[in-house]
């Protein structure tokens, strides 16, 4: 087996005999992936980095290149060895550095902490940036120890979220940093050029489809996910691809009607109004929600799919 290599294991086939099937067997049928962010790990080129000492913690910035294009990678180490870290686009990088910039000059109006008239969160500003299916929240906070910036990095439709803290007296040099690594590398992510399409969600018969398109190292995929309770099972399509399956489905749906097939139809997924009788409604931003009503569907609202927006090593 290749490494990266997509492959699926069969439980069934392995519980059935286990003897016979030995520790490489089994691990050719593996499915590996890793989570955003972290993928072509192997293939990553090291351009350039800087390290921040900021009171007592170091940050290290690491402009690095895969297959995908260019991003950096900011690390967070704190006095005590712990390690956090979160993953910048250089576009990204480009409106973070312009927000240090907003955050630092509205630090340096506040004056002296106030420990009554601090909010009950503990958030003076805050703003949020969106990169694809990673959202960042920007939050300027007070506490007992002081003020710092704290940066969350979370995946769309749920999944882990990671973040590092900047005290706030370091903030400037932080942005400085972050300026000198742009103007030698510039704010061209590399990759695909453009928005990627909304995901899209269909329930049928008490089974949830989910339709997410994402992006790694070999390029743009769909992953169409089918999840129920306690299951979850998944497909993913590479765009070149996209086009052959349509066909193969309008094709199945024209030989269906054809020979009078009920409940065929393709308008479910088109996100207007027409199609299988269903009710189109939003589903959050950038989202759309095709209900088709069955008699065996029930109001039970579907299960998350945390793992949906990870890309996968091809």
């Amino acid at each position: 087996m290749r490494m990266g290599e997509i492959v699926e294991i069969s439980q069934g086939e392995v519980g059935r005999n286990p003897l016979k099937n030995s520790w490489g067997d089994i691990m050719d049928k593996i499915q590996y992936w890793c989570p955003e962010g972290q993928q072509g790990q192997q293939n990553e080129q090291e351009l350039a980095t800087k390290m921040l000492q900021i009171q007592s913690k170091r940050f290290y910035l690491d402009v690095k290149q895969n297959r995908r294009g260019r991003f950096i990678k900011v690390a967070e180490i704190g006095a005590d060895g712990r390690r956090s870290q979160i993953y910048l686009a250089l576009s990204t990088a480009f409106e973070f550095r312009n927000h240090l910039s907003t955050f630092s000059d509205y630090y340096a109006s506040l004056g002296p902490p106030n420990p009554e008239n601090v909010p009950d969160d503990g958030k003076l500003k805050s703003e949020m940036m969106v990169k694809d299916n990673r959202r960042y929240y920007l939050d300027l906070k007070e506490n007992s120890r002081g003020r710092f910036l704290r940066v969350s990095q979370t995946i769309t439709r749920g999944g882990p979220r990671t973040q590092i803290a900047i005290p706030a007296q370091g903030m400037i040099e932080f942005r400085d940093a972050l300026t000198d690594l742009l103007e030698e590398f510039g704010t061209d992510d590399g990759g695909f050029k453009g928005d990627l399409p909304d995901g899209r969600y269909m329930r049928v018969e008490g089974k949830n489809f989910y339709f997410d398109i994402g992006q790694n190292n070999r390029g743009i995929y769909m992953r169409i996910s089918e999840v129920k309770t306690n299951f979850r099972t998944a497909i993913t399509v590479p765009e070149k691809s996209w086009a052959r399956f349509r066909d193969i489905f309008a094709d199945y749906c024209e030989k269906m009607q054809e020979g009078g097939g009920a409940g065929v139809g393709v308008g479910g997924m088109s996100g207007g109004s027409g199609g299988s009788g269903g009710n189109v409604l939003s589903d959050g931003k950038g989202s759309v929600v095709a209900q088709v009503p069955s008699p065996s569907s029930t109001s039970q609202q579907p299960n998350p799919n945390p793992n949906l927006d990870s890309p996968l090593i091809k």
